[in-house]
């Protein structure tokens, strides 16, 4: 019988600062078996090498879940894009952040619960026989999050970049979080050090003990953040671009949302161009009505059509605010007051002369894509969506022309329209562009800098996380697209700013403190 001289018969009563009762619920809890003093003497219950195993298994699924949980609040930023990918391919709308919150949280309580268990239970000196049920359930936690970051790694690739992005926010941050989590378990590993008596597993232990936390106290050499730098040096705060206006305050794609997204002081108005089958340009994001409109119970026989398929008549029956309320696309939806909610069920869907006339009137920029691409009318499309921004009398310089197809054409009809580019420069460029616009993921923080010193408006999406907001302001980042401009409006300065001398200090405070209390561990422990 294989064991490592722990929980030894009579451990429960002698333990030294762990009282009886105390252990015995400890234990019950762990092993789900309610063991005694005398039940455990009688059984000679001890420590085997499956049961530290186990222990050691326990660990790994909870740093996994960990992992995870921290990956979860950076998808977070790019939720609503998920909650749209799903109703495209269901037609159900659910907001899954929800779901994905509450099965973080139940796997991460679960595993953190049970290793804090397994860690009371080592300082108290009792075995541990971590029980079937626990054991199962921890092969299937691990096989869930395992799931979780396959399916993250096939259908959103992208936010492998979004967790490189976030460590430039959390870096120092976790650094001192997992040095003091690392800290924290010097007291037990010291306990099972002293109890054991296998030297060779006394040796590995601490080498690889100390070897984490070399690594750890030099880990901020490799930690960079565009906002660890002087308050002086700071840019200038970023412009704030509307996606499809307001999305949080009103339904998107409309005047209203318009409206809103002016008192949030925005800059720009961020929106999609359709042109009707009569030739009308209208507001509109998806391929289908479905999801923004009432266009299932008006024409329930024509639902699955594109958008272009319907002429502007059509269009106008349509209720374009009511599913803002009964889907609620964000949390921000329950708190609109009864004027707000009244005014979202007048909703209906905008003609691009509309929205131009009231940008105008707001003396706000627009700037859209006209969609589907690939339609075989798409030249008609840009003609007349030329026409109509010709003959609306906006000041072209504020509209910003997204769309690469015939691109060259609007340049001669309309060569005051500024034209906004969805990829980075090329060398030797024979036309230097002036404005990108692309996702947040596509450009490093050295990329913004080099393109703000040459002049180049970079314009990023979408961005709803004051986190992101805040690393891409220290960037120098010239504007960016976005959900929640309510959010973002009042944010006067990035959430942290840190001088080089201040997060020195910083670093050799937290690395010496953290030496002192693993000793200070060791040195206790083993009088006790």
């Amino acid at each position: 019988h294989l064991t490592f001289g722990l929980g030894q018969p009579g451990a429960m009563a002698d333990a030294p600062g762990c009282c009886r009762p105390c252990a015995t619920c400890l234990l019950c809890l762990y092993s789900c078996q309610w063991i005694t003093a005398k039940k455990e003497k009688r059984k000679g219950l001890r420590t085997t090498k499956c049961d530290c195993s186990w222990f050691l298994f326990l660990f790994c699924v909870f740093l996994f879940t960990l992992v995870w949980v921290y990956f979860a609040i950076v998808i977070l930023n790019d939720f609503h894009n998920f909650n749209e990918f799903i109703f495209r391919q269901r037609k159900l709308w659910l907001d899954w952040s929800l779901v994905l919150l509450i099965a973080t949280a139940m796997l991460i309580t679960y595993s953190a619960v049970l290793l804090v268990l397994a860690l009371c239970l080592q300082l108290c000196g009792q075995p541990l026989k971590l029980h079937w049920l626990h054991k199962t359930l921890l092969i299937l936690t691990a096989l869930v999050v395992a799931a979780a970051f396959t399916g993250l790694g096939i259908k959103w690739a992208e936010e492998w970049r979004s967790a490189r992005i976030s460590l430039q926010a959390t870096g120092p941050f976790l650094h001192i979080g997992i040095v003091g989590g690392m800290t924290f378990l010097a007291w037990p590993l010291a306990s099972f050090i002293y109890r054991t008596r296998n030297t060779g597993l006394k040796v590995f232990l601490l080498l690889v003990y100390c070897a984490v936390m070399i690594a750890l106290y030099l880990a901020p050499l490799g930690i960079t953040s565009p906002c660890i730098m002087e308050g002086n040096q700071l840019p200038p705060k970023p412009a704030l671009v509307g996606h499809r206006g307001a999305p949080m305050l009103a339904p998107e794609n409309t005047l209203m949302s318009l409206r809103r997204a002016v008192d949030c002081d925005v800059q720009v108005f961020e929106t999609d161009v359709m042109v009707s089958a009569d030739g009308v340009p209208f507001l509109m994001h998806d391929e289908e009505l479905t999801r923004t409109t009432n266009v299932q119970a008006v024409f329930p026989e024509r639902a699955a059509l594109n958008s272009t398929a319907f002429n502007w008549t059509d269009l106008q029956q349509l209720d374009a605010g009511s599913w803002f309320l009964e889907r609620r696309p964000f949390p921000t939806v329950q708190s609109l007051s009864a004027d707000d909610r009244d005014q979202v069920t007048k909703q209906r869907i905008p003609s691009l002369e509309e929205v131009l006339k009231a940008a105008k009137q707001s003396n706000i920029s627009i700037m859209f894509d006209l969609r589907p691409e690939n339609h075989s009318d798409y030249q008609s499309f840009v003609n007349a969506t030329l026409e109509v921004i010709l003959q609306s009398g906006i000041p072209l310089q504020q509209v910003l022309w997204l769309p690469d197809g015939f691109r060259e054409q609007v340049k001669q009809q309309a060569p005051g329209v500024q034209q906004v580019y969805g990829r980075k420069r090329h060398q030797n460029e024979k036309e230097p562009l002036l404005h990108v616009n692309l996702p947040y993921q596509d450009m490093s923080s050295e990329e913004i800098r080099q393109y703000r010193q040459d002049n180049i408006s970079v314009n990023l999406y979408v961005v709803n996380q004051p986190w992101l907001f805040s690393v891409l302001w220290c960037s120098g980042v010239s504007s960016v697209t976005t959900n929640a401009c309510q959010v973002l409006k009042e944010m006067k300065h990035p959430i942290w700013l840190l001088p080089s001398s201040t997060y020195l200090m910083i670093w050799i405070v937290v690395d010496c403190t953290s030496f002192l209390a693993i000793l200070w561990a060791f040195l206790l422990l083993k009088y006790v």
